[in-house]
């Protein structure tokens, strides 16, 4: 969807994903709503962007100042349309996952308490594994199973030149989300695990020994054994 979007906006000569990170956040959906609208003023459609985008009011009309033909603006309303469809689906699939998920909130509130990891991020994972994950002996080979470390039989920490296997790359798409928010958390464990690693790894190493770690962590919280 994004992709698409963004080659929408390169035919009309517009750079917004230039100077904004998440062409589809809030900022990002604010202006393109406005685009879709008929709105071509650049200053007004800069005045859209949240106060805390790092680019500035000028640099977001700078960007802004394409040349949209109609049928781009057009074009633009139904996946912008296909967007908030997509958000109500998963608005939905999050309700009846919280509601199947009433009689286990000790051990969403267990996991939740993991840096990182939040109410909807321990649904999801306790939906892929159930509540004790039973079928992993260890905690090592959950983590093997989710593909959070890499091959060899040795952890993300000792093989730095080994790429993750294969695994399940739902349950791993939580943890590699989880590591992220864990190493902006000030002071934490995993954020001071992310520094130590991070000049010899780089940062999708880094994020990856992170994201391993939260696997093991997860397991002593009761998701495996």
């Amino acid at each position: 969807m994004q992709s698409q979007v963004e080659c929408l906006l390169e035919e009309a000569r517009i750079k917004l994903s230039s100077v904004i990170s998440d062409l589809l956040g809030v900022s990002g959906r604010r202006i393109l709503e406005a685009l879709s609208k008929g709105e071509s003023d650049a200053a007004r459609l800069a005045e859209l962007g949240d106060d805390r985008l790092k680019c500035s009011k000028e640099q977001l009309a700078g960007a802004l100042r394409g040349a949209p033909e109609p049928a781009h603006m057009q074009l633009l309303k139904p996946h912008l349309e296909r967007l908030q469809l997509l958000d109500e689906q998963i608005e939905q699939l999050s309700r009846m996952s919280a509601s199947a998920l009433t009689n286990y909130q000790d051990a969403v509130v267990r996991l939740a308490a993991v840096p990182g990891f939040g109410a909807e991020s321990s649904q999801q994972m306790i939906a892929e594994v159930g509540v004790d994950a039973e079928a992993f002996p260890s905690a090592g080979e959950f983590a093997s199973w989710v593909g959070a470390c890499p091959g060899s039989n040795v952890t993300a920490e000792e093989n730095q030149s080994s790429h993750c296997p294969k695994g399940n790359r739902y349950v791993r798409r939580i943890l590699s989300e989880a590591a992220h928010a864990a190493v902006k958390k000030q002071g934490s464990h995993f954020q001071n695990l992310f520094r130590g690693f991070l000049p010899k790894l780089g940062y999708n190493g880094a994020i990856r020994v992170v994201a391993h770690r939260l696997a093991r962590s997860g397991a002593g919280l009761g998701l495996a054994r």
